[in-house]
């Protein structure tokens, strides 16, 4: 199988008036697997130009992408408060329920499996299998500095913090990626909810996260924090390149089979 053509976004409305770009592929009675991309990526790039829709198609699940608020095709707010940890975790609840799904397994990388995590423990009947790649054990941008991203944004002055500038340069290296909405997402969720191994979700759950990638410790603590958890290490990858791994589909896959 080739990859997928992209289908129509589907539209979801969530309760603040901001609008979900959702996109389904395969068949309707098969398992349905909702897939949740990382910061400042998207549904489709992050899924589907990858190869795990493909391979997902393979393994006879129906596959549900979601562009996250301030990413793709779904609306970017400007301001800081359209972003938390509740409002994406809504998003996630107002997807299944407009795809009328009783429960689905979940699929997320980094931004969009510490969403899952909480998710998991939001709607524990929703959710039935985690698949959760790069999550950290705290905010990965508790450093990023918001004030010289916004100066970079407005004028152009340089970055002089590394990890801002890496984020920044990535995020704006790909086509549609709005940089005021990542920066106001990154303010909105600083300070909120993280992953908690004292309070892990128990369903059950592969963690994924690539060896050379700086939080692969801390994802490790959280899979043994969990009681139905278990850990890959992604070998050779960071955390910018992990999604693309074979090891990581076919891991994912084989889980999600059982």
């Amino acid at each position: 199988m080739i990859t997928p053509p992209a289908p129509p976004a589907r539209e979801v409305a969530s309760a603040d008036g901001v609008t979900i770009a959702t996109y389904e592929f395969g068949e309707p009675n098969d398992p349905p697997a909702l897939l949740v991309h990382g910061f400042a990526s998207s549904g489709l790039l992050n899924w589907r130009n990858s190869g795990w829709v493909r391979d997902l198609l393979r393994a006879n699940h129906r596959v549900i992408a979601i562009d996250q608020r301030g990413h793709g095709a779904s609306t970017k707010p400007h301001a800081p408060e359209a972003y938390s940890m509740d409002l994406l975790v809504a998003d996630v609840q107002n997807v299944i329920d407009a795809y009328q799904l009783d429960e689905v397994d979940y699929v997320g990388y980094s931004l969009g499996a510490r969403v899952g995590w909480h998710a998991a423990l939001t709607l524990p009947k929703r959710i039935h299998r985690l698949v959760l790649g790069g999550i950290p054990g705290g905010d990965p941008l508790s450093r990023f500095n918001t004030q010289q991203a916004r100066a970079f944004i407005a004028s152009g002055t340089p970055i002089a913090d590394q990890l801002t500038s890496t984020y920044i340069t990535m995020a704006a290296g790909i086509p549609g990626n709005d940089l005021q909405a990542l920066v106001s997402l990154v303010e909105g969720m600083r300070g909120g909810t993280e992953p908690d191994p004292a309070n892990p979700p128990g369903q059950p759950a592969l963690f994924a996260t690539g060896s050379e990638d700086p939080i692969v410790e801390g994802s490790r603590m959280l899979a043994a924090a969990a009681p139905h958890g278990q850990f890959f290490e992604i070998p050779g990858r960071g955390h910018f390149n992990a999604p693309t791994a074979r090891g990581f589909r076919d891991a994912a896959t084989r889980f999600l089979a059982r």
